[in-house]
């Protein structure tokens, strides 16, 4: 009934019990019976030993100072007594941290239990629960909060925190990955905005496949995340030589079965894709899978997990880093859109693929017969930290014209639209204008002459860019950020052959990082700075 609902939610919530004591912690009491110097909380230490202390060595004393709320013990000493005196306060202390743990209700991980002994008796017992290739070793009843939940709640929505357990109706939603071998263990939670993918090794066999949850489709889907169910994207059937083949309909369960000596429809792997809105809230959860079949020769199986997540109303966006560029990752580019700077939202910004049909950031493909008019539209990505070359050859004759190979020629260097933008860091937003850094554009000549056209005709044959980045942010943990981009044009002069002659000349495209970070100065203690940057989704949902 709502009355009863709004009572147990208007009902006090407590603080938890404190589990240490702090007024007989002590970690500076290192000798055993004596009385170390300046241990202020040094129960061996007498008044006399206390009245020779100069100051107290640990001021303060407390719990986990991730616990929202908990006792502090403050010792001080009271110089203007005669003979100087200890001073004792048990305060309560409030973490000021947004993000803090408010109860420590997982009693079973507070201390060591010690394990239990095979005995004759048990020893049957301890074998089903840690014979297997993998074992949980969580407890029966994992809940995040100390009150017992209203079975009334489940439909009503959350809002999560980064990082936080995705919920279901019965636990977490889980995302197997290997904890100490290679083999799948299932009591990994996915986190709320966080992106994983994870391989592991499943124990199978073909007599017993029908009987094993975690290759049934039903065991990654018959839970729905508090009201969203989680709903089937696509099936993809993979046969035993690798072949993958996508189904038509993916409304149909398919459940592992026993075929002509082989097991089928078992589950290779998941990817789970989660739609949220911007206060947190998740509205759409589907699941895609990659369904295969095995043999009697067959004793495990490598699955693959995977999940991501995109905010309602906006298109996903791959990061190259967060928030500073990751060596090997593309770099990221984007166009200045019509009537900027308003909208600045919709700055398009897209990462870098194997092609250049979407005007992203991309350098000339070598092929292997290095034929230049054989290699248009053979486009490689440029990876953050990588130096790289690439070329052809260009066979020239009498008959061309000039201004049709320039062109040509432009657009086999440049792609069919060379981007206006790079993002200074892996994780720049689009609406985050100033992170967007312009490239800027040069044009040089070489001295060398072709003798090709009657008269003389300008054709670029080689692209250079440049990527000046630096390191920014804490020494400690410094961020890769670009500052600077330019794109150089060469062009060459090229004039008439006689008739029946060719010519080839070479045409090279080029990328160079080149690191322009100020090295610190000998003998200059390197402290961290405060012109660092967080991750964007850091505060979230909080701005």
């Amino acid at each position: 009934p709502p009355e009863t609902r709004a009572a147990a939610r208007a009902r006090p919530r407590s603080g938890p019990a404190p589990v240490t004591d702090v007024a007989k912690l002590c970690v500076c009491d290192l000798l055993v019976a004596q009385c170390d110097v300046n241990c202020c909380c040094d129960p061996d230490c007498s008044a006399a030993d206390v009245s020779l202390f100069t100051t107290c060595s640990v001021p303060i004393v407390t719990g986990d100072s991730r616990l929202c709320s908990q006792k502090a013990a403050i010792y001080s000493l009271d110089v203007e007594a005669n003979p100087p005196e200890r001073i004792f306060k048990l305060i309560d202390q409030v973490n000021p941290s947004v993000f803090c743990i408010h109860a420590t209700n997982y009693k079973q991980a507070l201390s060591f239990s010690s394990p239990e002994m095979p005995t004759s008796e048990n020893f049957d017992q301890l074998l089903k629960q840690f014979g297997s290739a993998s074992f949980s070793a969580e407890p029966d009843s994992w809940n995040m909060n100390t009150d017992a939940q209203n079975p009334s709640d489940v439909n009503e929505t959350y809002s999560y925190e980064y990082g936080v357990p995705i919920q279901t109706v019965d636990a977490f939603l889980r995302l197997p990955s290997p904890v100490v071998s290679s083999w799948c263990s299932d009591a990994n939670p996915a986190g709320f905005l966080v992106n994983q993918a994870t391989k592991c090794i499943r124990s199978v066999s073909v007599e017993k496949c029908g009987n094993i949850q975690a290759v049934s489709m039903l065991f990654y889907i018959n839970s729905s995340i508090l009201a969203v169910n989680i709903t089937v994207q696509s099936i993809v059937v993979q046969s035993l030589n690798g072949m993958r083949n996508l189904l038509n309909g993916s409304d149909v369960l398919r459940l592992p079965m026993i075929l002509d000596e082989l097991c089928i429809n078992i589950v290779l792997g998941v990817s789970y894709h989660i739609t949220y809105t911007d206060t947190g809230e998740i509205i759409e959860a589907a699941a895609s899978f990659v369904l295969g079949a095995i043999n009697k020769e067959a004793l495990s199986i490598q699955q693959s997990f995977e999940i991501s997540f995109t905010q309602v109303n906006t298109k996903p966006v791959p990061l190259s880093g967060n928030p500073g560029y990751v060596v090997g990752l593309p770099v990221r580019a984007g166009f200045r859109p019509q009537g900027y700077p308003f909208p600045v939202e919709i700055l398009f910004a897209a990462l870098v693929l194997n092609t250049n049909k979407y005007s992203q950031l991309t350098i000339l493909q070598s092929t292997s017969n290095q034929d230049c008019l054989a290699a248009q539209g053979a486009r490689t990505p440029i990876l953050f930290g990588y130096n790289m070359i690439s070329g052809c050859k260009l066979r020239i004759t009498a008959a061309m014209k000039c201004q049709p190979l320039t062109q040509t020629l432009l657009d086999l260097l440049k792609g069919q639209s060379f981007p206006e933008y790079v993002a200074s860091f892996g994780n720049s937003q689009a609406q985050d204008v100033l992170d967007w850094v312009p490239i800027t554009h040069l044009h040089t000549s070489e001295q060398r002459i072709y003798n090709t056209f009657q008269s003389s005709c300008q054709i670029p044959v080689s692209l250079e860019i440049e990527v000046k980045w630096t390191k920014y942010g804490s020494l400690v943990n410094p961020q890769a950020r670009i500052v600077n981009v330019t794109a150089t044009i060469t062009t060459t002069t090229l004039k008439q052959l006689p008739s029946g002659r060719e010519r080839t000349i070479p045409i090279t495209s080029s990328v160079v990082f080149t690191d322009i970070s100020s090295p610190a100065e000998p003998g200059y203690k390197a402290w961290p700075t405060i012109n660092a940057r967080l991750p964007f989704d850091f505060f979230f949902p909080f701005v």
